[in-house]
This record gives C-alpha cells, sequence and structure tokens, in this order.
C-alpha cells in the first residue's frame, strides 16, 4: 500500500497541519504518493517530439491562407511523416523510425541508412537517431 505525505504550501509553519493565523485557514494539503512516484516508468523518454522528422529534424512551418478576396489567416504546414521501418546492413535488423517522404528519397539516394547516417550532422538527428547512428559505427569498427 502507498504512504501519503502531506505538504503544507506555506513553508513558514513546522506542521503541515497547523493554522494559518494571517488567513485564519487551515493551509492547502497536497497528498503525495511517493512509491507510485518512484515506480512510474518514464515510457516517452525515447520518443520523438510529434510532428519532427528523426532523420532531417524538419517541423511545421507557419505561413498563411490567402481567400480569394485575399484575406490573410495564420495557417501550419506539416511535414509529410511516415512511420517507416528501414533495414541496416551493419545491425543485420529493421530500425523504425518516423520520416519525411523527403528524407526517405534522400536516405534511398545515399545508397541505405548505414550511408545516410554517416554523412549526417548530429545536430539534425532525433536523439533515437543519434543512438542507432553510434549502435552502427560500433557495428562496422566492430566487423573491420
Amino acid at each position: 500500500m502507498c504512504r501519503s505525505a502531506a505538504l503544507a504550501l506555506d513553508g513558514d509553519h513546522d506542521s503541515a497541519y497547523e493554522p494559518l493565523t494571517e488567513f485564519g485557514a487551515l493551509p492547502w494539503v497536497v497528498p503525495i504518493c511517493i512509491e507510485w512516484a518512484a515506480r512510474r516508468p518514464d515510457k516517452h523518454e525515447d520518443e520523438p517530439m510529434s510532428r519532427r522528422c528523426e532523420l532531417t529534424g524538419t517541423g511545421p512551418m507557419v505561413g498563411n491562407n490567402s481567400s480569394h478576396a485575399n484575406n490573410k489567416t495564420k495557417r501550419r504546414y506539416l511535414p509529410n511523416l511516415n512511420d517507416v521501418t528501414l533495414r541496416s546492413e551493419a545491425l543485420k535488423r529493421g530500425i523504425k523510425l518516423r520520416i519525411t517522404a523527403a528524407a526517405l528519397r534522400s536516405v534511398d539516394h545515399r545508397g541505405g541508412l548505414d550511408a545516410y547516417l554517416a554523412k549526417a550532422k548530429d545536430s539534425e538527428l532525433s536523439p533515437r537517431a543519434l543512438k542507432v547512428k553510434n549502435e552502427i559505427a560500433r557495428a562496422i569498427s566492430a566487423e573491420a
């Protein structure tokens, strides 16, 4: 069973249940379940941010809608993202990525995921793609 701790929102009083003399009321009490917070897994740690290419870093752009009467209203241009599984020859397995259609053509043009990641800048890659790039580099150096 989970224990609860009580925190008073004012830091001047020793007891969490001591009445506030200034306001004439009990302090707000916030129950906190320490065990639950400690065992809760952070499952979204490796997931990419929404609507951003993991290889090129392309994200939403802002522009205007233009009506027939030339009225302008703000809009967002979203990237054409696709969930794909690309095969790594060095790791001999597939890697799931969320990339744009243009990035998929670039990967194909460069000769596969391994060649693309070898030339890619680290600043453009997502943390998950950067991990894959380092795994591929270690696998290639281990083979040689």
